[in-house]
């Protein structure tokens, strides 16, 4: 137990909670290692007896966890930010919410979420998620020393997010958000192997650049046979002290992504919001804070506020979910 990365988080909070027992004059804390046999009962336990096997919970027909694939068509766009403010945003409205970093090569979250010290925990075959404001939170960059590069082929980032999917406990979650790296690339097609079910979020920027690339990440949907819940536009305009808004990126890209994958999907695909540019968005990000908990009545915020809101009203569906009838 010398070894483990919590004990003295440990030690301290439970000599706090026991020490504001009335009554209490001292407190001992031991710490000590799980037989193989606990370990094997607490995996039994969390998994449920006869699940040891690994599967991919989300992709099972009773789950009513909804996955959103948070993706993009090129880097720069504030996908991570996104994607790690609107995790803190449905966790501060009570849901139950996972963030998997699925970005192997440019992965970020840890720093988003100020947790690059922590180390998930191994039990057997499942690994023990650490958890940030309140949201279990995985990423190859808790495994990796330091700032070190990974640099994998295909079949090793297949295997990565499998692992990431199937071994990680992540618990009874009702949303979980996958970061996926820009285009169409070999993760993308992974998700929708590993997980059928994932919606697509496509996040873009004013430019219309930026937007045609962006539509191309949302039109995988028509190969995948995947639904895109909706468009957002980031970085839309910067506030000038005098109020006036000024479009550093232009303006409509958003829209444009929103009327073309309608279009090419043969659905109504909304434009879910519009996030103002603003300093106080990257200075959460490098602070491990997101804005929408350090600011929530910054501008930016609120548009993210928003589009968690819209969200979070898509409740958990009952589509797939196993009635446990036999045929007579």
């Amino acid at each position: 137990m010398s070894a483990c990365p919590m004990r003295d988080t440990l030690t301290r909070d439970v000599t706090a909670a026991v020490t504001a027992v009335p009554g209490v004059s001292g407190v001992t804390v031991d710490l000590g290692v799980m037989t193989a046999e606990q370990r094997k009962q607490l995996q039994e336990k969390l998994r449920g007896p006869g699940r040891a096997e690994l599967v991919v919970p989300f992709a099972q027909p009773g789950s009513l966890t909804r996955v959103y694939a948070v993706a993009s068509g090129k880097g720069g766009v504030g996908k991570s930010s996104v994607t790690v403010n609107l995790a803190a945003a449905l966790a501060a409205k009570g849901m139950s919410v996972g963030v998997l970093d699925a970005d192997i090569y440019g992965f970020s979250i840890p720093a988003c979420w100020g947790c690059r010290a922590s180390k998930p925990t191994k039990v057997e075959q499942m690994i023990m998620p650490p958890q940030a404001h309140g949201v279990k939170v995985i990423s190859i960059g808790m495994f990796t020393p330091g700032n070190t590069a990974v640099v994998w082929r295909g079949p090793m980032l297949h295997r990565a997010l499998q692992q990431f999917l199937a071994e990680v406990y992540w618990g009874d979650l009702d949303v979980l958000l996958m970061d996926l790296p820009p285009g169409t690339g070999d993760i993308a097609i992974s998700v929708a192997q590993l997980v059928p079910g994932a919606e697509i979020l496509v996040v873009t920027t004013p430019q219309q650049a930026a937007a045609e690339v962006a539509e191309r990440a949302g039109s995988i949907a028509l190969q995948t046979h995947q639904q895109v819940v909706g468009v957002v536009e980031n970085m839309s305009w910067l506030e000038l002290p005098d109020g006036q808004r000024m479009e550093v990126f232009g303006s409509g890209g958003g829209e444009a992504v929103s009327a073309a994958l309608g279009r090419s999907l043969g659905t109504k695909v909304p434009l879910l919001g519009q996030i103002p540019l603003d300093t106080v968005v990257r200075e959460g990000g490098d602070a491990g804070v997101p804005v929408v908990l350090s600011d929530p009545t910054n501008p930016a915020a609120a548009a993210l506020l928003s589009i968690a809101d819209k969200l979070a009203a898509r409740r958990r569906g009952l589509a797939g979910m196993s009635l446990k009838l036999s045929p007579a």
